[in-house]
């Protein structure tokens, strides 16, 4: 239902600001900006979906094998004591435990191409549990929220980026980056445990978030000593080697069940190309109205007028150039990116907006593409609460990214 709202918002804030546009700037190419942004974003999505499909097929195919010889269980019982806290609407053993976990695991690695097959096993095994076809549950929303803030450890391609626009440390960001992160999904998860009646402080889940913060200050200790040449590296490499050990164990343990390892992938495979196909129409939809909402110039009247009210109270307006980048993020991933680059382009790398749009680029995931894949390949049309709490992890990753940057670049 929200979603279906934020969708009208898109087109109807975009027809009244290209209207204004047209009647009284005199802009007679507004409408057809508009227009050329339809098509180009709904070829984008289907190329974003048609692109999905084989990875998609790959690790769905990997997943069967695990399934099939056990390894899936295994992963299960390894999550069950946090997600039986998290997740109470998961039984005990369900594959749906290990499906999340290697999605978790995948995103804290920074492995996308992983983490997307594997949240999408997730959602598909959480759909088999939902009473009601049609709208989220519960442990699909708590699911969403973990996604939607982003929790990366090593953001090596923003570090890249930067090193490329001529950053004099590359890396100066990697702290700020790993405590706005970590601000996110705390506040997300913390929110939705209050909806939905969970005790936070439950032992296994404040384990886990203490073995998390534990983790984030050992590899914070790690690689602030390294330079960033071998950063790239270091976490390049060993993410690698993780995800292939993965493949290799789960044939491993496949071939120990003496099961069909190549009939199981398959079998595997098919699913992740019906599940590409299902999630077309669903992220068409929306990267044409979030298309619309950029080309119509109503992203820099929202920019424009912040800039105006935060000058009016006498607060310091630096940040308001960072902005983009955080407003982009929640929509648009690829778009975030280019405001990124953009704010290192215009103000410097090294700049105070420069260094705040790396941060938030690497602060929180891309809230309404997440949402519409991971619901759309379920067919989700109630997304309840998802989309509010999303955007509220999304926030404290602002407040946090402004915070660190003036603590650590002033």
């Amino acid at each position: 239902m929200v979603l279906n709202y934020v969708w009208i918002a898109f087109f109807i804030i975009a027809f009244v600001v290209a209207l204004i546009k047209f009647v009284f700037l005199g802009d007679t190419e507004i409408f057809v900006n508009i227009m050329n942004s339809t098509f180009v974003t709904a070829r984008t999505g289907f190329e974003i979906s048609l692109g999905l499909t084989g990875v998609l097929s790959l690790w769905l195919g990997i997943m069967k094998i695990g399934e099939r010889g056990g390894m899936v269980e295994v992963f299960s019982r390894a999550a069950a004591p946090l997600f039986s806290k998290l997740f109470p609407d998961i039984p005990k053993g369900h594959p749906a435990s290990a499906s999340i976990l290697m999605n978790i695991s995948a995103n804290i690695l920074g492995l996308d191409n992983a983490a997307t097959p594997f949240g999408l096993k997730a959602m598909n095994e959480l759909q088999e549990l939902n009473k009601k076809k049609d709208m989220a549950s519960d442990s699909m929303i708590m699911f969403l929220i973990i996604n939607a803030s982003g929790l990366t450890l090593i953001p090596v391609t923003i570090m890249v980026y930067r090193a490329q626009m001529g950053a004099a440390n590359p890396s100066d960001i990697f702290i700020p980056i790993m405590i706005a992160t970590f601000s996110s999904t705390l506040v997300g998860v913390l929110a939705v445990c209050i909806k939905q009646r969970i005790n936070f402080f439950n032992r296994a889940i404040l384990g886990f978030f203490g073995t998390l913060s534990a983790i984030i200050v050992g590899t914070v200790l790690l690689f602030q000593s390294m330079p960033q040449e071998q950063v790239s590296i270091v976490s390049a490499v060993a993410a690698n080697i993780i995800l292939f050990s993965i493949i290799v164990l789960f044939i491993a343990k496949g071939m120990m069940r003496k099961i069909n390892v190549f009939d199981a992938f398959i079998d595997g495979a098919k699913e992740g190309f019906q599940v590409a196909i299902r999630i077309i129409p669903y992220l068409i939809a929306l990267l044409v109205g979030i298309g619309v909402f950029r080309a119509s110039g109503a992203m820099d009247f929202l920019m424009d007028g912040l800039r105006a009210i935060v000058a009016t109270i006498g607060v310091d307006t630096r940040w308001v150039d960072g902005m983009p980048t955080a407003l982009m993020k929640p929509l648009s991933g690829s778009g975030a990116r280019g405001m990124m680059i953009d704010a290192m382009q215009t103000f410097g790398a090294d700049s105070f907006a420069g260094r705040l749009s790396s941060i938030l680029q690497g602060a929180t995931d891309t809230t309404f593409y997440i949402v519409a894949v991971y619901f759309g390949a379920v067919n989700i049309k109630n997304s309840r609460y998802t989309i509010p709490y999303a955007l509220l992890a999304d926030l404290a990753s602002v407040i946090a990214a402004v915070f660190v940057c003036y603590m650590f670049f002033g």
